[in-house]
C-alpha cells in the first residue's frame, strides 16, 4: 500500500517539450518571445485537420526536435525541410541544397511563422529551417535540422537570413 501511495504521489504533471523550450528561452533572456501557438497549445494544435499550411508544417517539424529523422550524418538541413514539407502535405524542392529553398513557394518579406528561412552559414555553405516565433528583438527562431547534428528549435540572427518563403 505504502509503494502504491509513492508511485502516486510521483505522478506530478511534467511540462510539454514546448513549455520547457519556452522556459529556457525565457531563462536565456528571450523572455518576450512569441511562441507560433497561442499559450497553453501545442503546436501540433493549430495545424488543420489533414496537416496543411503554415502552422502544418511548423508542428510536423517540431515533432522531430532532438533527433535526426533523416539518417544522415552530414549536411542534411534540407533533406529535412523536404521530408516536413513533403510529410505536411507540401511539394519539396527536391534538392539537398539549403539555397534551392530561397526560389521556392512565395517569397514573404520578413520572419512569418510557417515560412522558411534560407540563411547563409560561411565558406559558401547555407541553411535552411522553418519559422515557429519571433523573439523580442525580432529574430526569427526557427526548427532545422543539422543544427548541431540533430533538429533544433532556436533563435537565428535575422541577419544570417536572405530569403523567407511561404510553402506552396
Amino acid at each position: 500500500m505504502v509503494t502504491e501511495t509513492r508511485r502516486r504521489s510521483r505522478r506530478v504533471a511534467r511540462p510539454s517539450r514546448w513549455e520547457r523550450g519556452v522556459a529556457r528561452m525565457q531563462a536565456r533572456g528571450i523572455a518576450d518571445a512569441q511562441a507560433s501557438v497561442p499559450p497553453g497549445a501545442s503546436p501540433a494544435a493549430t495545424a488543420t485537420a489533414d496537416g496543411s499550411g503554415s502552422s502544418g508544417v511548423v508542428a510536423e517539424a517540431c515533432r522531430y526536435v532532438g533527433g535526426n529523422p533523416t539518417g544522415r550524418g552530414r549536411l542534411w538541413c534540407a533533406r529535412f525541410m523536404n521530408m516536413v514539407l513533403e510529410r505536411s502535405g507540401h511539394r519539396g524542392t527536391g534538392s539537398d541544397m539549403a539555397h534551392s529553398f530561397a526560389g521556392y513557394g512565395q517569397r514573404v518579406s520578413g520572419p512569418q511563422v510557417g515560412a522558411i528561412a534560407v540563411m547563409g552559414r560561411g565558406r559558401g555553405g547555407g541553411h535552411v529551417g522553418v519559422v515557429s516565433g519571433i523573439d523580442a528583438q525580432g529574430n526569427p527562431i526557427v526548427v532545422s535540422g543539422n543544427n548541431g547534428n540533430r533538429v533544433r528549435e532556436a533563435p537565428i540572427s535575422r541577419g544570417r537570413v536572405y530569403a523567407y518563403v511561404m510553402p506552396n
